[in-house]
């Protein structure tokens, strides 16, 4: 289960199209994709692609995931989390061992955890929990800046779901996730903040404009002193 998350027009669609076409050139599989609308036609090159589209090919997110597991998909993507049964859905997917994709509309890997869980009954939270620390790989979340010299560049918070994580996400206490991944850099995890730093350091990005999507200002400070 992989999340890409962030505001509204940040790159998200861009994001997950590039990681299915990079899955497409390298393996012999099946992408399944379920999106209103679909916003990239996907060529098949060594996997075979079936995109669907709410409205014209079904008729709501529930009904399409259903009905995708019997077309023995390798990989789905689920264009984006809206309720509690697409959410339900793509859990049970991911838990018979597909590779599925999705966004959120959620500003960090944290609040990531929390909207997911929020969307069920209290009566089921805890197996929610327990059935998503089981299943995520990763949340990727990301912005994008304006850069300088024009254009627009991506910052990325990446969490990556080791056994930390797990335990975090089953405990509930996902307060715990940024230190995760502050301390846990040397794996491939990135804050937000040194994403941010490291964009100002390289002379991509104003430190005008990072200021206004770090988490942390003093520990964005703290990056670009280094």
């Amino acid at each position: 289960f992989v999340l890409i998350t962030g505001p509204t027009g940040h790159g998200k669609s861009t994001t997950v199209a590039s990681l299915l076409n990079e899955i497409n050139k390298q393996r012999n599989a099946h992408i399944v994709t379920i999106e209103d609308p679909v916003e990239y036609v996907l060529k098949p090159n060594k996997s075979i692609i079936s995109q669907r589209e709410l409205g014209g090919d079904t008729n709501d997110f529930k009904m399409a995931l259903r009905s995708c597991l019997r077309q023995d998909p390798n990989v789905v993507f689920v264009g984006e989390m809206r309720d509690l049964e697409s959410i339900q859905s793509a859990l049970t997917i991911a838990e018979t061992g597909h590779l599925v994709f999705s966004v959120l509309h959620t500003n960090s890997a944290a609040q990531t955890i929390d909207r997911i869980v929020d969307v069920f009954p209290e009566e089921s939270k805890e197996q929610v929990k327990i059935q998503l620390a089981s299943v995520l790989t990763a949340v990727v979340s990301q912005r994008l800046l304006p850069a300088i010299g024009g254009g627009r560049i991506p910052a990325f918070e990446i969490l990556l779901a080791n056994s930390a994580v797990k335990n975090i996400i089953r405990e509930g206490k996902t307060f715990m996730l940024d230190n995760v991944i502050q301390t846990n850099a040397n794996v491939g995890m990135v804050s937000i903040d040194a994403s941010l730093a490291s964009l100002v350091k390289k002379g991509l990005v104003s430190e005008d404009v990072a200021v206004n999507y770090v988490n942390n200002i003093v520990d964005f400070q703290t990056k670009l002193r280094k």
